[in-house]
């Protein structure tokens, strides 16, 4: 089963005389592939611009896959990982969190039938 890191980043520090990223924050860039290549972590989503479609999105998104949720973890606890951690943390507010993915043959429906059958006051994905 897939498992996914999501980020959701906001109020970027910009660099001196606000032009740009700060220098931190593009050396994170520049380092991070190098920490998801021993975990088989891709990028999904980087950079792309985001369309509301409902509600609001407070900032920027990434979305990283991993073959499965060891490798997520794995890659989160990382040496590698911890230790770019403070060029972005210094200098954009966000949140990040790991989630597994949906099994192959994965069918809504029958998410929709246990609920039904606990009173439809089940809550989704349990």
């Amino acid at each position: 089963m897939t498992a996914y890191a999501l980020g959701s980043f906001r109020d970027i520090v910009p660099a001196a005389a606000g032009t740009g990223p700060h220098p931190d924050i593009i050396a994170y860039v520049e380092r991070i592939q190098a920490t998801l290549d021993p975990f088989g972590g891709r990028f999904l989503v980087h950079g792309a611009e985001v369309e509301v479609m409902e509600g609001t999105w407070p900032g920027n998104m990434v979305l990283i896959g991993f073959p499965g949720p060891a490798e997520a973890r794995a890659w989160y606890a990382s040496p590698a990982y911890q230790a770019i951690v403070p060029l972005r943390t210094d200098h954009v507010e966000g949140v990040i969190i790991l989630v597994d993915g949906v099994a192959p043959g994965y069918d809504p429906a029958e998410l929709a039938a246990k609920m039904r059958a606990a009173g439809a006051g089940g809550a989704a994905g349990s």
